[in-house]
């Protein structure tokens, strides 16, 4: 449609980026004019344009509104908002330009893209938010003969066959304080002190050092580890070294030109066994498909969170991916967690219609 903007939200600049640049490669083939591309996210400002799409992170955006009506301005022109990882929509923060547009604009579509439809575990109001934003319409692949999409999706080879494997670990002599134990009855996340124990324990990490090490000589070349914190992927990466294996780490410290270099070289073809240890970087934005193995040590009572990490790891073979892959989680006996990824595509089922 002529003389109507686009306005896609994501929430890292690796999401934005990989959106710019996916989009430019499909308007070459599908597209019928020269149209305008604009970022806003990283160091790039805001522009006016009359039609076109607009890419801006979450954050970058939200704090520009608040200060601004150039957002106001522009919500007439624009007839769809896409906001990628659409789980996070119903967040204060993140629903503002939304509101802003909607609100201006009652013509304005909304479409969110998400692998993991929900909020939470186990809060059905908050899970209900987000289905109510998107007026409880879910558009999923519906197959004939197939249960779940997931299974299509293997069997078509856009997903690998993922094999997983449960690290079972009895907790070894960790004892739970009074408000530890609170939380982790009544909260949606595992307690800091508690995670920060773990990544402490030195026969938990001889563990998952051994399963790396079992992974390596199985064949898989890029794998990725998902630490506790950012000390404990550091540890990981160090021991990792020391025992003659290609092992980097990033983490939300790293240095953004280090992170890149990092992650291409992880990427780079050939090179034997790689590893990257990483700590709240790699959930999501990140795609280096010829990934086939990730070792998750990082319980979590996040469904959305878990199934993030999976995804990293399952890029099948007609996406330039593997054929099969193998996830395995830490199953800490004593702590709550997840160990399965249909768990999560299918949890919030009953909140949408």
């Amino acid at each position: 449609n002529p003389k109507t903007t686009v306005l896609w939200l994501a929430h890292s600049e690796e999401l934005c980026e990989q959106a710019v640049e996916e989009f430019s490669n499909s308007w070459n083939y599908l597209g019928d004019r020269p149209i305008h591309l604009r970022r806003f996210f990283g160091e790039h400002k805001w522009e006016y344009m009359d039609e076109g799409l607009i890419v801006a992170g979450l954050s970058k955006l939200w704090n520009y509104v608040k200060d601004s009506t150039d957002l106001h301005f522009e919500a007439k022109n624009i007839s769809l908002i896409v906001f990628d990882e659409a789980h996070q929509s119903t967040a204060e923060t993140f629903k503002l330009p939304v509101d802003i547009v909607m609100t201006k604009n009652s013509q304005c579509k909304l479409l969110g893209l998400s692998a993991t439809p929900g909020r939470t575990w186990n809060d059905r109001g908050e899970d209900k938010k987000l289905s109510e934003l998107y007026k409880g319409k879910k558009v999923t692949l519906k197959v004939p003969g197939y249960d779940s999409p997931i299974d299509y999706l293997i069997d078509e080879g856009y997903l690998s066959k993922p094999a997983y494997t449960q690290i079972n670990y009895p907790g070894g002599d960790m004892e739970f304080t009074k408000s530890e134990k609170e939380q982790l009855i009544n909260g949606l996340e595992i307690p800091k002190s508690l995670l920060d124990k773990l990544s402490e324990d030195g026969i938990r990490n001889a563990v998952i050092i051994n399963k790396i090490k079992q992974l390596a000589s199985n064949g898989h070349e890029r794998i990725l580890f998902f630490g506790i914190n950012v000390k404990h992927a550091k540890t990981i990466n160090s021991f990792l070294n020391y025992m003659g294996y290609t092992s980097s780490v990033i983490t939300g410290e790293t240095d953004k030109n280090k992170r890149h270099r990092e992650i291409a070289f992880f990427k780079q073809e050939g090179g034997g066994t790689k590893i990257l240890c990483n700590f709240g970087v790699l959930t999501t934005g990140f795609d280096a498909p010829k990934t086939s193995a990730a070792v998750i040590s990082r319980p979590t009572k996040s469904l959305v969170l878990y199934s993030q990490m999976v995804g990293r790891a399952i890029r099948g073979e007609k996406v330039g991916g593997t054929s099969e892959a193998e996830i395995c989680t830490v199953i800490d006996s004593n702590i709550p967690g997840f160990g399965n990824l249909v768990e999560a595509f299918t949890n919030w089922d009953d909140v949408w219609n």
